[in-house]
C-alpha cells in the first residue's frame, strides 16, 4: 500500500473514534441529566396584553356562551391512587388525555413498566372510554386487559404498570 492509502486509513479511524467516543458522551449526557421536563403551566400574560384586554373590556363586554349542564356521575378528573406519583390529579379534557413516559404525553408516568405513548382515555359521546395503544405490558381496567376502546365508570381502576389510575368528579 502507498504512504498516502495508509495515512487517509489513519485519519478515517481517528474520525470514526472521535465519532464514537462523541455518541458515548452524548447518551451519558443524557443519563445524567435526565428527559427534559416541559412546562405545561400557561404563562402569566405580559403588562401591555393586560392592558389592551382591560380597554377591550371597558369598550364592550365580551359574550359569554353558557356551559350546558353537566351530569353529576360524570367523571371530571383522573387521579393517580398507587404508584410514583400517588395523589396526582388531572382534570379530563374534552380532546382526550394521552398517558405514557413520554414528555408530550399528558400525564407522564414514572414507571419504568409504561410504554412511551402507552394509552389514552378519550371522551365518547356516552362517557369516557380507555383505549391501550399498543403497549408492550399492557393496560388494565379491573382485572381485564384493555386492547379496543372500552368504556370506564367513576371509580374504576386503571392499571398501567404500577400505576392505578381513576377517574372521579
Amino acid at each position: 500500500m502507498s504512504e498516502l492509502t495508509v495515512t487517509v486509513l489513519r485519519l478515517g479511524l481517528l474520525v470514526l473514534l472521535w465519532v464514537f467516543v462523541l455518541s458515548v458522551a452524548s447518551v451519558l449526557r443524557t443519563d445524567l441529566f435526565g428527559t427534559r421536563v416541559v412546562n405545561r403551566r400557561p404563562t402569566p400574560p405580559k403588562k401591555a396584553a393586560r392592558a389592551s384586554r382591560s380597554a377591550r373590556s371597558k369598550e364592550a363586554p365580551e359574550a359569554t356562551t353558557p356551559r350546558p349542564p353537566r351530569n353529576p356521575r360524570t367523571p371530571t378528573h383522573l387521579v393517580l391512587t398507587t404508584g410514583p406519583l400517588t395523589g396526582t390529579s388531572l382534570p379530563l379534557r374534552d380532546s382526550g388525555v394521552l398517558i405514557g413516559r413520554n414528555p408530550e404525553c399528558a400525564l407522564v408516568l414514572d414507571d419504568e413498566f409504561a410504554s412511551g405513548r402507552h394509552a389514552r382515555i378519550i371522551r365518547g359521546e356516552d362517557g369516557w372510554y380507555v383505549e391501550d395503544l399498543g403497549s408492550t405490558n399492557g393496560t388494565f381496567l379491573g382485572q381485564y386487559r384493555v386492547g379496543d376502546p372500552v368504556p370506564v365508570e367513576t371509580g374504576t381502576s386503571i392499571r398501567i404498570g404500577r400505576t392505578v389510575i381513576e377517574l372521579r368528579n
